[in-house]
Order: C-alpha cells, then structure tokens, then sequence
C-alpha cells in the first residue's frame, strides 16, 4: 500500500494542526506516494509509530490511497502487470514476504495487549524474513489459530 498527502493534510501540516501528533508529523513527512506502508512503517518503528497512527491520518482525510488519488485518477498510466502484486503463481522475495508478515504481526501482537508486550517488541525488533518467520510459533501461540491464518498467508504462502 502506498499512500500520499491530501491537499488537506498538507494544509494540516503547514499549520501545525493540532491532529497530527509530533510522532505521526514525522511518519507523515514520509507518505511522499513512493514510500509504501511498510517502508514508513519501519524507518519510523522507533518513534512508536504504527498502524493505528496511519489509520488516524486516513480517517481525519489527511492521507489517502496512492491509486484513489485525485492525480491519479485524472492521469492514470497504462497499468503493468508486475506493478501492483506479483505473479500468484510467481515466487514473492523474502522481503516481500517480510514485509507482508511484519504487518500482520504487528497487528495481532499490537491487539494482545500487555499480556503480547514482550512479543510485540520481539515483532518490532524483527530486522528480516529469516527472524520474522521465528517468531511465527509464538505468535500462533498467542493469537490462536484464527488470528494466526493471516500471518501465515503473508510469511508462507
């Protein structure tokens, strides 16, 4: 998913608009329509950013799909069939798959509460598909088997 500034967030922005947070100012900087979420959503790990914070960016208009863009839309290149998702009978990279998997991991350990706090950070921690794929056990622990089929699409399948 790639996401871009709305002329109301840039507006929001500009104005220090008090609905955006210090943290979400500095992960919104980073929404340039190049960037995808999982790419804002680790360089930006740190401060604490997270799903939840994109969510508030989207449902307060200030951020909004790259595809749905009014730019977009007027101006819509000839699509390219690798453009958006790879092949499904094709072969994903391990960092697609890493990427994929961090957030649906994050996710599910994020919704665990303070009993998944230890996990969540293992979940964060996470620097590849190799240690991601590690933790995968202990999070079908956690979630159950219904929570854990997500996860299992994003890293395995």
């Amino acid at each position: 998913m790639i996401f871009v500034k709305t002329a109301a967030g840039q507006q929001a922005f500009r104005e220090r608009h008090g609905v955006l947070s210090l943290r979400q100012r500095s992960a919104f900087i980073l929404f340039d329509g190049k960037r995808t979420l999982p790419q804002v959503l680790a360089a930006t790990a740190a401060l604490g950013v997270g799903w939840d914070d994109v969510r508030h960016m989207v449902d307060a208009g200030l951020l909004e799909l790259a595809e749905t863009a009014p730019a977009a839309r007027a101006a819509k290149p000839p699509e390219r069939a690798d453009a958006v998702t790879p092949d499904p009978g094709g072969e994903r990279s391990p960092g697609e798959r890493y990427q994929a998997g961090y957030l649906v991991a994050t996710e599910l350990t994020a919704g665990l509460g303070l009993r998944g706090f230890r996990l969540h950070l293992a979940v964060e921690g996470a620097t590849g598909y190799e240690s991601l794929a590690a933790l995968a056990p202990k999070i079908r622990e956690a979630v159950g088997e219904a929570g854990y089929e997500r996860l299992e699409q994003a890293l395995f399948a």
